[in-house]
């Protein structure tokens, strides 16, 4: 009996019910503690932690240990053994439990409310990535009913946070949750099951300018803060530009802009007939796996400094660049790590001919393994084109693939020549 005619029914059941949580920023633990009862239900040992502020304050990702809400949301993780799992290797599959926020005018239907059109399947959470999370979780339970002459173990992860910088994840990375050590991982980002084994960073940045008011009918009285902004702005994306051809990396030649700029949000003045004497702006800045956010950060401090200088309202008033409360780093593994060739092995077997590995425009939990030294690639079902966006949709054929992916690329990994323990 293959996997689909086993599982397929249950793991399409499980997805919908896991759909149907509203698991936005804090509002997880309903979803973990439903979560937790079925991994159990499974065969699994359960696991359960929660993230000390303090301890995350450790990490570069969190700079402000008070802006770091971590009260009543549980990470959960699922472990199967396999033989002697002493003498095997041990690979997580992971997956974030956590959604963004819905504008529900802008969706066709209601966002937690699954919706099937045929094998489309339309819900928030669908991409990202609550499909690929329970992708894990058979893929593992699967290949622990069909194998038995593997050791090691397999864990499914699902962490709070990681829409905020990867809460749960930081805090497993950190503070071992297990009583053995961990040898690899899979996350299950929406890869258009194409391998990632390269994440951008972030820099995200806070810009304050402050002008001088005065009423509109006497605007030239006033000091409008706008000017300067576009002047900074302008600077900025010059900076951009420059980067993109001077900081070259062979996994993001395709894209158009590697490593972008962007002023997510812009808030100037207070109303019609005023002069804009203050402007706050929300800055993210793309980081090139191998730089630093430090260094890159330092870049752009250079930058608006020479704009401060040609400006006498700006020396005077001098704005303030300083970093917001979460950070992403880059991170990358190298192509020959043998989570990476177990990962290139399964696709093949499963019909995916371009394994090339890729490199990725966002950040991901990848990071905080791969910077405790657990070699981390990620693999998964969907598009990120459809992460975050109303009427959020995923191909069911392709998670139904990525399981099978998922559960080769874990018998591939724990086989005696993929040992690594």
């Amino acid at each position: 009996m293959n996997f689909t005619e086993k599982y397929g029914k249950e793991l399409r059941d499980f997805t919908e019910r896991l759909l149907t949580f509203e698991t936005t920023s804090g509002n997880e633990k309903e979803a973990q503690e439903w979560l937790s009862d079925r991994l159990n239900e499974l065969g699994f040992e359960v696991y359960t932690w929660t993230a000390d502020a303090d301890k995350l304050a450790e990490s570069p990702t969190f700079p402000n240990a008070e802006a770091i809400d971590v009260d009543e949301r549980p990470s959960v993780a699922g472990v199967l053994e396999f033989g002697d799992p002493e003498a095997g290797p041990t690979i997580i599959l992971n997956g974030h439990i956590d959604v963004v926020p819905v504008e529900e005018s802008a969706w066709e239907t209601d966002p937690f409310e699954p919706t099937w059109d045929d094998d489309s399947l339309t819900a928030r959470g669908a991409v990202d990535m609550k499909s690929n999370l329970a992708a894990c979780i058979f893929a593992a339970k699967y290949t622990h009913e069909v194998e038995n002459d593997l050791d090691g173990r397999v864990v499914v992860e699902s962490v709070v946070g990681e829409e905020e910088g990867g809460i749960g994840a930081v805090a497993a990375a950190l503070s071992n949750p297990y009583p053995f050590k961990r040898d690899a991982a899979i996350i299950t980002e929406p890869t258009e099951l194409d391998v990632v084994t390269a994440v951008e960073g972030s820099v995200m940045m806070n810009l304050e300018i402050e002008g001088r008011s005065a009423h509109a009918a006497t605007r030239w009285e006033g000091e409008s803060v706008l000017p300067h902004f576009e002047r900074i702005r302008t600077a900025f994306r010059e900076l951009e530009a420059d980067r993109n051809k001077r900081v070259t990396h062979s996994l993001y030649e395709s894209f158009p802009i590697s490593w972008p700029v962007n002023f997510g949000a812009v808030n100037a003045g207070s109303w019609a007939s005023s002069v804009p004497a203050h402007l706050s702006s929300e800055i993210r800045i793309g980081v090139a796996p191998g730089e630093t956010n430090d260094e890159v950060e330092t870049e752009f401090r250079d930058k608006l400094n020479t704009v401060v200088t040609k400006s006498d309202w700006l020396s005077e008033h001098l704005p303030t660049f300083e970093r917001r409360a979460i950070q992403f780093e880059p991170a990358e593994i190298d192509a020959d790590e043998r989570i990476v060739t177990a990962l290139q092995t399964a696709m093949r077997n499963r019909g995916l001919n371009d394994t090339e590995p890729r490199g990725a425009t966002y950040g991901a939990d990848s990071r905080h393994y791969i910077a405790v030294g657990i070699p981390t690639v990620l693999f998964g079902a969907g598009s990120i084109k459809q992460a975050h966006f109303p009427n959020e949709t995923i191909e069911w054929p392709d998670v139904l693939t990525a399981t099978g992916v998922l559960a080769d690329a874990t018998v591939e990994f724990l086989s005696a020549d993929g040992d690594e323990s």
